[in-house]
């Protein structure tokens, strides 16, 4: 069961690390801040992620990201502006 957690654990922080490096592979260039909808509409975060929302809540909880709200959802805050915190 501990290594469960730890690769559990692992797997989160690859993701929180992948998920900055998408940030910035998709927003303009120079530009620390992405779309929800650019996104998660992009195809290799598609692949990558194996839940993007959670991924997205836990990096803002970690202040490693900002964007408004608490969760966001396909359709309905596809132009919410996520941005790399500090950047």
């Amino acid at each position: 069961m501990l290594t469960a957690k730890l690769s559990l654990k692992s797997r989160m922080e690859a993701e929180l690390h992948q998920l900055l490096i998408d940030i910035r592979r998709i927003g303009e260039e120079g530009k620390p801040h992405v779309t929800f909808g650019e996104l998660f509409d992009d195809d290799q975060v598609a692949n990558y992620y194996e839940a993007l929302v959670g991924t997205l809540k836990s990096a803002k909880k970690r202040k490693l990201i900002d964007f408004k709200g608490q969760m966001l959802l396909k359709g309905a805050h596809d132009n919410v502006v996520i941005t790399i915190a500090g950047e």
